[in-house]
């Protein structure tokens, strides 16, 4: 198995794992250079009534304090494009490449991803967009509470 392949199914475990508990199903796992998993995590702002327990930020948590130039050669996956916050962990570590699951749902921050030299790929996954689609319809109010916004 490669390591995008390890990489982004890890981030889809943690999606489903979130949308069990009955969070927003959101995961992500960070992976080295060389295919290693380092972190993964998934959304638990509502499980731990945290304002900033986004998946990308619990896979960085969960990896643990690193050297600078793990990240450098680093790999974020993330079931959704991630937002302003994840975007910013993500820019501030140097993580050399984001990969997306999807980003019909939500469009964050891949434009300035890549302003800052960060590689984007979007995989277009249907089972993200599955797990987001349902949550949003399920769950509005956790959904746009979850990105900073009022319910449309």
């Amino acid at each position: 198995m490669s390591a995008s392949d390890i990489g982004f199914k890890a981030a889809l475990e943690e999606a489903q794992k979130g949308s069990h508990e009955g969070g927003v199903p959101i995961g992500a796992a960070l992976v080295s250079a060389d295919g290693k998993i380092l972190g993964r995590g998934h959304n638990m702002r509502i499980q731990k009534s945290s304002p900033t327990l986004h998946a990308e930020i619990a896979a960085l948590e969960n990896a643990g304090r690193l050297p600078a130039a793990t990240y450098r050669g680093a790999t974020m996956y993330t079931t959704l494009s991630p937002c302003d916050m994840c975007t910013g962990a993500c820019v501030m570590y140097k993580v050399k490449r984001v990969v997306i699951g999807e980003n019909k749902t939500f469009f964050g921050g891949e434009d300035y991803l890549k302003q800052k030299g960060i590689e984007v790929k979007v995989l277009e996954s249907e089972k993200c967009q599955e797990l987001m689609k349902k949550f949003i319809k399920e769950k509005p109010d956790d959904w746009y509470e979850d990105i900073g916004e009022e319910d449309k």
